[in-house]
């Protein structure tokens, strides 16, 4: 029996530490697109959207290439588009088919957007469409059937939920080192075929160390109302505000920011290298900064619960404190990122990605607390497909700020930043109802 019980610990430890590495190594690298743009701008891709035009004095010309940028961020626009827009598909496929066909589905399309970006070239640029949504819709599913390995460990249950999205977030420094591979000669095509090798990695854990259907989680006393009734509450509707808000402000943060930082560095292609692979390297530090979410979010488990007390309530009101430092965090990252001063940049870096791990980390944790967990797959999928609509403003906002704003983000970003004020509606919310259920339950006793 105690040898029985060893071997499952055994197993758990190797499907979350498993699950950790391939969430690290393969399923955000989309969000890193900033560093490959760098390596497909080198190799040519869209350089036919690049115009020359005469200088001022008649004699020298310059080449404009915002065409060029402008394709570059409507590839990175759909695939992220679809990276959340599709999660109301995928939600529903994992709930109803289990982890093995998700599974399968997403190894089938991450290969194929791998292979897609290895055959390409820049008379083929068109292919890094289809390609980086592929990778993109792949990668969400493999972090999407990894987070219910936080229900075979209870007690840190958020705290795993949290790492794996920090880890969803930092494996964006892969696409850092196949810039850096490129810079020493390895081309993007031998990088990529890697990527597509490592499938058979997924494959063997999906058999071996993953479920057919869904690790079971058991739901919270008095919890009984139906999949309808979570979507209409405020709840649902307040965090579908919270994240859209701020998961708009960090996709239009890395979608523009090779012209941002091309502006700020006067066009010198040296400074723009340094702050890239500065940006990458802070992407690391995504798996290090979640936790830190999942350690507020777990700060009550094990403490005795009051008179009357349910863990649920316990859970929001843990939660209600992550919501607001969250919020906080994407106030603080749209100000930074709001002054055109370069060396200001690396604060901004660092902001980004530790608000981004406390996002989608806070965001599948708050969706397992406040809804049953028989409807998460769904319930996760509609949050993150409805955001993604919202997400579709980045493209007519890149559009906005070159042609009416002549290239200068500066009143965008104000804008924006005062829309982010309205993210701390969900965690005051939260926070009075958890007041009023505590107050309901004293009066009671």
């Amino acid at each position: 029996m105690q040898g029985c019980e060893l071997s499952t610990r055994l197993r758990y430890r190797l499907t979350l530490a498993s699950g950790m590495l391939e969430c690290l190594c393969f399923a955000g690298v989309v969000f890193g697109f900033a560093s490959l743009m760098f390596v497909l701008k080198e190799d040519g891709y869209f350089s036919y959207l690049c115009a020359t035009v005469p200088g001022t004095n008649g004699t020298l010309t310059i080449t404009d290439c915002s065409g060029q940028d402008e394709q570059f961020s409507l590839v990175f626009t759909i695939a992220s588009f679809l990276n959340n827009f599709l999660s109301l598909v995928n939600g529903y496929l994992f709930d109803r088919f289990g982890t093995l066909v998700t599974r399968l589905m997403a190894i089938c399309l991450y290969t194929t957007g791998t292979l897609l970006v290895a055959f390409s070239s820049a008379a083929l640029s068109e292919l890094l469409f289809p390609a980086l949504s592929c990778i993109a819709v792949g990668g969400i599913l493999l972090l999407l059937t990894n987070m219910q390995v936080g229900n075979l460990f209870a007690a840190h249950r958020s705290t795993v939920i949290t790492l794996y999205n920090g880890a969803f977030d930092s494996s964006a420094a892969v696409f850092l080192l196949i810039k850096v591979l490129h810079e020493q000669g390895v081309s993007l095509r031998s990088s990529f075929l890697v990527l597509s090798s490592c499938s058979i990695i997924h494959l063997l854990r999906t058999l071996l160390l993953m479920p057919r259907t869904h690790i079971p989680y058991p739901l919270p006393q008095y919890y009984t109302y139906g999949f309808r009734s979570c979507v209409l509450s405020w709840f649902f509707l307040w965090h579908v505000m919270w994240l859209s808000i701020m998961q708009l402000r960090h996709y239009l943060f890395i979608g523009t920011l090779n012209p941002m930082l091309n502006r700020l560095a006067d066009n010198d292609p040296n400074l723009v290298s340094q702050y890239t692979n500065a940006f990458a390297m802070t992407q690391l530090c995504g798996v290090l900064c979640a936790p830190w979410n999942g350690l507020i979010m777990d700060r009550y488990k094990g403490k005795p619960l009051a008179p009357g007390e349910t863990e649920q309530e316990v859970d929001l009101r843990s939660s209600s404190l992550s919501l607001f430092l969250t919020s906080l965090q994407c106030l603080l990252f749209s100000v930074c990122a709001s002054v055109p001063f370069l060396p200001m940049q690396y604060l901004t870096f660092m902001l980004q990605v530790l608000n981004r791990s406390f996002l989608y980390g806070g965001n599948a944790a708050f969706i397992s607390i406040a809804f049953p967990a028989c409807h998460f797959g769904k319930l996760y999928g509609l949050v993150m497909s409805l955001s993604a609509v919202i997400s579709l403003l980045q493209y007519p906002s890149f559009a906005l700020v070159k042609g009416a704003l002549g290239g200068d983000p500066f009143f965008l970003d104000i804008a924006l930043t005062l829309v982010t004020l309205l993210a701390f509606i969900h965690p005051v919310y939260v926070f009075i109802y958890c007041r009023k259920v505590a107050r309901h339950r004293k009066d009671n006793t």
